[in-house]
């Protein structure tokens, strides 16, 4: 699955982000952000060997829900959600192995005990 390049500007609702199957990321930020900005090459290197998790990049900012209702306060924050649930969370990630790391978690494997 190719990575999106711009955020959206119209955020799906709530329910429909708990009702999404299998792996997803959810990317808050703003194309003006520098925090976001900067962000972009690690994401795209820890994306560029996980093409299969989908990557929703959601502006965010004041009045905007679906952000509200993940408690975004700073940007970017990725919000990593296996089945509509939150499995892990980098708040502004400072490298790609970070980010790597956490989409690892969203990879097929056997039930937590």
């Amino acid at each position: 699955m190719e990575m999106n390049a711009e955020y959206a500007t119209i955020a799906p609702d709530r329910k429909e982000i708990d009702a999404l199957k299998g792996p997803t990321v959810l990317e808050f930020g703003t194309g003006w952000c520098g925090y976001c900005r900067g962000a972009q090459p690690l994401i795209a290197e820890a994306f560029a060997t996980h093409q299969g998790i989908r990557h929703l990049k959601i502006e965010d900012g004041p009045g905007r829900a679906l952000g509200r209702s993940f408690r975004v306060k700073l940007w970017p924050t990725l919000v990593f959600l296996r089945d509509g649930v939150e499995v892990a969370r980098i708040v502004r990630p400072g490298s790609a192995a970070e980010l790597a790391e956490a989409l690892r978690q969203l990879e097929p494997g056997p039930a937590a005990a």
